[in-house]
């Protein structure tokens, strides 16, 4: 029999659901600077880390991914190619589709923003363990794809055909 009350379990679970909305409002206000820094929106900075983890893609994916329509997808990206972040190239599989790639050599100015978060990152890293960074990971993943799996439910879509975290 567990040691733990189901009322302390409960009360830690609370912990962690206030813990990742915090989390969520952080990493939210870190993006927004960033995004000032670049003279990006929100959703253009969205856009280019979606860009950069899994392209390159065609518009249409990267409009089903973030979950924008697709005209308001064609100022994202007029945006983003105007600075220098993307390019759209036709895709060498199909000369009538296009893709848009993300310009790697623009990351170093991106990560060099996100560079004292990162190390704070490595450094609260270093506090544990491997089977607690595992742990860690996976939980992570999961809340992600939690995360993605409720974002297609409120935008009624089948949630099998939702792209999942990397």
């Amino acid at each position: 029999m567990s040691s733990v009350s189901h009322g302390d379990r409960r009360r830690t679970i609370v912990a962690i659901r206030e813990s990742l909305r915090e989390l969520g409002l952080q990493l939210s206000l870190l993006n927004r600077q960033v995004g000032a820094h670049l003279e990006l929106k929100d959703v253009d900075l969205d856009c280019l880390d979606l860009v950069n983890a899994h392209g390159p893609l065609t518009p249409t994916a990267l409009a089903r991914r973030a979950g924008l329509h697709p005209a308001t997808l064609t100022g994202v990206l007029d945006r983003l190619e105007r600075g220098g972040w993307v390019v759209r190239e036709r895709d060498p599989a199909d000369r009538r589709a296009v893709q848009v790639r993300a310009v790697r050599e623009r990351n170093a100015e991106l990560l060099g923003l996100f560079a004292g978060m990162n190390a704070s990152l490595d450094r609260i890293c270093d506090g544990y363990d491997q089977a607690e960074l595992d742990l860690l990971a996976g939980f992570l993943r999961r809340t992600g794809d939690a995360g993605a799996e409720a974002v297609s439910e409120l935008a009624g879509e089948d949630a099998s055909r939702r792209p999942r975290s990397r």
